[in-house]
């Protein structure tokens, strides 16, 4: 694969088309399943899945993709990528079926074990956003971040989970060290890019995540100048890791 000449913008296309496809879905009744981790499965989801693997196997043929909703490949297959697409078709899936709107299509391009391109689309919110590294963050085209928040000390803007705030996140964030706390909850990976637009200042997540839950948002929150650390270190999350599980993780 040649980095260079892959276009955002394509990527941005195939999210659209995607969001476009659940929206239908979406706006109807629909029926819910369970897998076997007892996460909740639409058929917007599987749609969605369909779209983004077609379309990226005729972008970039000879890349692999790694998707929620697909088989998961054998790490000594996994561990020789240089380069691959790593989806979730609709994160969120709680709140798409709750149909408050706060779900999102993610789709990431990861080198080796770092997030290099991410492109996260919030159809019923008219949210796009995107970043390829080296060419900044954006959303809806205007250049993350957003805002920035100069009185940390006074008052820090915190996001946390909507369906799952665990009580050792809900322990993290009565702790910080600042006079005063707003707090609030989003769905999805959309917490990642509140804060890499500026809207929030620090996302604590003590709690289980998936790699295709947080890759595209990462990308995002690094190309905007803010990073995704593992809890309690300065080491930036990683990917591609032979247990797919995240660990806990604080993005500021």
């Amino acid at each position: 694969m040649q980095f260079n000449k892959i276009n955002i913008k394509d990527v941005r296309n195939i999210a659209k088309e995607a969001g476009d496809a659940i929206m239908k879905i979406y706006k109807k009744d629909f029926r819910i399943e369970y897998k076997d981790d007892s996460s909740p499965l639409t058929k917007a989801d599987l749609v969605s899945n369909r779209i983004i693997c077609d379309a990226l196997e005729k972008l970039t043929p000879e890349t692999p993709i790694m998707s929620e909703e697909n088989k998961v490949i054998d790490y000594d297959v996994r561990k020789t990528w240089e380069y691959y697409w790593c989806i979730d078709p609709i994160d969120g899936t709680k709140e798409f079926i709750k149909k408050n709107g706060e779900f999102t299509v993610n789709i990431a391009l990861i080198h080796k074990n770092t997030p290099v391109l991410g492109v996260v689309y919030a159809p019923a919110l008219n949210a796009i956003y995107s970043a390829k590294q080296g060419e900044g963050a954006y959303l809806n085209g205007k250049k993350l971040p957003l805002s920035s928040n100069t009185q940390r000390n006074e008052k820090l803007f915190v996001v946390a989970s909507k369906s799952h705030l665990s009580v050792e996140t809900q322990e993290f964030i009565d702790n910080l060290q600042t006079k005063k706390i707003e707090q609030v909850s989003k769905g999805s990976s959309l917490k990642l890019c509140m804060v890499a637009e500026g809207s929030a200042d620090i996302y604590p997540r003590l709690a289980p995540t998936m790699e295709w839950d947080t890759a595209a948002a990462d990308a995002i929150v690094r190309e905007s100048g803010k990073m995704t650390y593992q809890f309690e270190t300065d080491t930036p999350l990683v990917y591609n890791k032979e247990n797919l599980l995240n660990p806990w993780f604080v993005v500021k």
